[in-house]
């Protein structure tokens, strides 16, 4: 279930975003070493998300969500055979275009990408360059002012992607590195789409030097030397994953699988928190609130004092929760307020790690609550 669309939050981005005019964050999935990107021009909020993951989409969008971003495009750097891309869920979510290069010949794509293409969001774009070698699909994507790149598998940190299956070809990869990724001003930073040892970030002229596989005085002839003796085992879910990024990331229409909505959100439109914590709306609250456990946090004074209550929720202070959990009927979701959304944060990630499956915290609390209008019982006027 597609999480609600929240309001764009009263966040100064450029402060976000360091004083600059680019917001940058780099997200990484452990299970498969994947490095995904999201670049936001902060004058129009406009962003592109670059190689996500489809096990990560609620952890990037509501990365998306909480910064008030209007995301632009997602785009996949090739076809990759160790994970399934977020493209089509985000698509879903946000209305963004689905950017591959147009040679990979997947299905669902809106943005077919070709060597020279401009991606633009906002004022801002990022330059395509084709980099086949890894796969024919293969693009590198290079910011407008030549400050940053994004390699996907292409070239990673003191090593390149291999070239021994989805028509790798050692001397196509060579090419491709010289010219379009090595050809970059020196002092370009270059993000890979993998890392395995914790790597993040290099440089042109780091891998220009130290590049263990084409860097100093190595030849094209060293290069292709090496790769053709790397005798790699393939990735251990090739099979799940180039049919998936075949259709974008799209689920196929009968079965479950990963990304299929778990269980326990079938009971709200759930929306999370970048991190990671399970949220309902004042709004959905109030609509439900007749099937609902609403299970007040705050302390016994606050519970009766001037800030009021929501009619009808149960009164369990966050100190006594643990021992007092029993309480809480086992018939109805549970929703847990307190003032601001704090308090019942912790409450939420309490019973949730307790095993209650139905349960979300109130965004923004009782404040947020009161600023739409919704009623409380015991308000006294300031």
């Amino acid at each position: 279930m597609t999480p609600p669309a929240s309001t764009a939050p009263a966040l100064d981005l450029r402060a976000a975003a360091g004083g600059g005019m680019v917001l940058f964050r780099q997200l990484f999935d452990a299970d498969t070493g994947t490095f995904t990107y999201l670049l936001v021009d902060v004058p129009s909020r406009a962003g592109v998300l670059i190689d996500s993951v489809f096990e990560q989409h609620g952890r990037d969008l509501s990365l998306i969500r909480e910064l008030g971003v209007n995301l632009t495009a997602s785009i996949d750097t090739h076809a990759h055979a160790d994970h399934v891309t977020g493209s089509w869920r985000m698509q879903q979510a946000t209305g963004c275009a689905i950017g591959l290069a147009a040679a990979v010949g997947a299905e669902n794509v809106t943005l077919p990408l070709h060597h020279g293409d401009r991606v633009a969001f906002g004022g801002r774009h990022l330059e395509v360059r084709s980099t086949p070698g890894h796969t024919d699909g293969c693009i590198s994507v290079v910011l407008d002012d030549h400050s940053m790149a994004f390699t996907g598998d292409a070239l990673l940190v003191r090593g390149c992607g291999r070239c021994d299956f989805q028509q790798g070809n050692a001397h196509t990869l060579y090419r491709s590195i010289t010219e379009q990724i090595l050809s970059l001003p020196a002092a370009c930073l270059l993000y890979p789409g993998h890392d395995y040892t914790g790597r993040t970030v290099t440089s042109v002229a780091e891998e220009r030097a130290f590049n263990a596989r084409l860097g100093g005085a190595a030849t094209e002839r060293d290069f292709v030397g090496h790769m053709e003796n790397m005798k790699l085992p393939h990735p251990h879910r090739i099979a799940e994953a180039l049919p998936g990024n075949m259709r974008s990331g799209k689920p196929r229409q009968s079965g479950t699988g990963a990304g299929q909505p778990a269980p326990d959100e079938v009971w709200a439109p759930l929306g999370r928190s970048y991190a990671g914590l399970p949220e309902v709306t004042p709004d959905w609250v109030a609509r439900h609130s007749d099937q609902l456990t609403i299970l007040d946090v705050r302390s016994l004074e606050e519970f009766g004092g001037p800030d009021g209550r929501i009619s009808g929720s149960l009164l369990i202070p966050l100190p006594e929760l643990e021992e007092r959990a029993g309480e809480i009927p086992a018939g109805a979701p549970v929703v847990v307020v307190c003032h601001s959304g704090s308090r019942s944060a912790l409450a939420t990630q309490q019973l949730l790690k307790a095993g209650r499956l139905q349960v979300a915290n109130l965004h923004g609390g009782l404040a947020r609550w009161a600023d739409g209008g919704y009623p409380l019982e015991g308000v006294v006027a300031s």
